[in-house]
């Protein structure tokens, strides 16, 4: 005999194979082949951070009983972090009590919030992150000077709504080149625009570049208004999700800019998911990916995204890699108004 033949004769039939075995054979397969790109940079950015070191130490001077003027930052985990120790978050002012703390959160808030809040007598903290604060400087300004302001954003974000407060009859809000088509001011017409500081930057260019068509006079701050971080992260996203089978976010369905990743990692690699916690990670889905990419959006805690890694890690046996494709070192202090707090106390 053979031995081929041997070799045939001792193999078993395929119908009596242990499909379990063979389940578990394939899952270990699959598991050693998983590699996760962990995106740098990614989490919080500098405003994100003071935002929260400022909710933070306000708690610590005066206690718990704390009003925050809509959320923080908009993140599920910080905001049921600080609902547990007992922060309130409110969408009007005549919910906080008559000379309560009340801490504008980082997306900024509109002048007449400001006044509503003086009447109430209220003890107000600003959190609003300082690069919102320029682009209300710049509405200001523009406004002031005689200028229609083009403000590119979301219909509805509470950064927009902010900004639109400061020269309400000078802003028309757009968020697409079609919008841009359908502006009802001349073409010689006194204009400047302004951003969101969480938008795409490609989808911000290609309304801005319609703009400049139409309004060859248009002009603009001498520093663009999209945030450092909200670039950076995508950035390492476009770069990095190239190499990628799937894309895996975390971050909040209300954030901006965490969706703008969500987005841009879904145009490259074709799969993209925005979970806000490991909690709501399809782990079954991944079975049979390469190369995974994690980043998170700027308001996401990163012990959100090591829980997603350890998971992934665990299910899979992955590798994880940590590519670097910039560097930050931005820093912004707490708010003046908190640190005369902090030399009275």
């Amino acid at each position: 005999m053979s031995n081929s033949r041997k070799s045939a004769d001792l193999r078993l039939p395929s119908d009596r194979l242990d499909s379990a075995e063979l389940l578990t054979t394939r899952h270990s397969s699959l598991a050693t082949l998983m590699k996760i790109l962990l995106a740098n940079p990614r989490g919080f950015c500098a405003g994100v951070n003071m935002a929260i070191e400022c909710l933070d130490e306000v708690i610590r001077l005066c206690g718990s009983n704390v009003f925050v003027y809509h959320e923080i930052v908009h993140n599920k985990y910080v905001v049921e972090r600080f609902t547990r120790q007992g922060v309130k978050f409110v969408n009007s002012v005549d919910e906080v009590p008559l000379g309560s703390i009340l801490l504008y959160s980082a997306h900024g808030i509109s002048p007449e919030i400001r006044r509503q809040a003086r009447e109430r007598n209220l003890k107000t903290i600003d959190a609003t992150c300082p690069l919102v604060t320029k682009v209300h400087l710049e509405a200001i300004k523009y406004a002031r000077e005689g200028y229609h302001i083009i403000l590119i954003g979301h219909e509805g974000h509470d950064e927009v709504i902010g900004t639109m407060g400061e020269a309400p009859e000078s802003i028309t809000l757009v968020d697409s080149p079609e919008e841009v088509d359908r502006l009802p001011l001349a073409v010689d017409a006194k204009v400047a625009y302004l951003t969101q500081t969480t938008l795409s930057v490609f989808e911000a260019n290609a309304v801005i570049e319609r703009l400049k068509q139409r309004y060859p006079g248009i002009v603009s701050p001498p520093k663009e208004d999209i945030c450092y971080a909200t670039t950076n992260r995508q950035e390492a996203v476009d770069v990095l999700a190239k190499n990628a089978d799937v894309v895996i976010v975390l971050g909040s369905q209300n954030s901006s800019n965490s969706q703008r990743l969500r987005e841009i990692g879904q145009s490259i690699s074709g799969r993209a998911y925005l979970v806000d916690g490991v909690h709501e990670l399809p782990l079954d889905e991944f079975d049979g990916s390469e190369t995974v990419l994690v980043t998170a959006g700027a308001s996401a805690p990163e012990v959100v995204v090591e829980e997603c890694v350890d998971a992934l890690v665990k299910r899979f046996q992955a590798t994880v890699e940590h590519p670097v494709v910039r560097e930050e070192h931005v820093y912004f202090p707490l708010p003046k108004e908190l640190r005369a707090m902090q030399a009275a106390t």
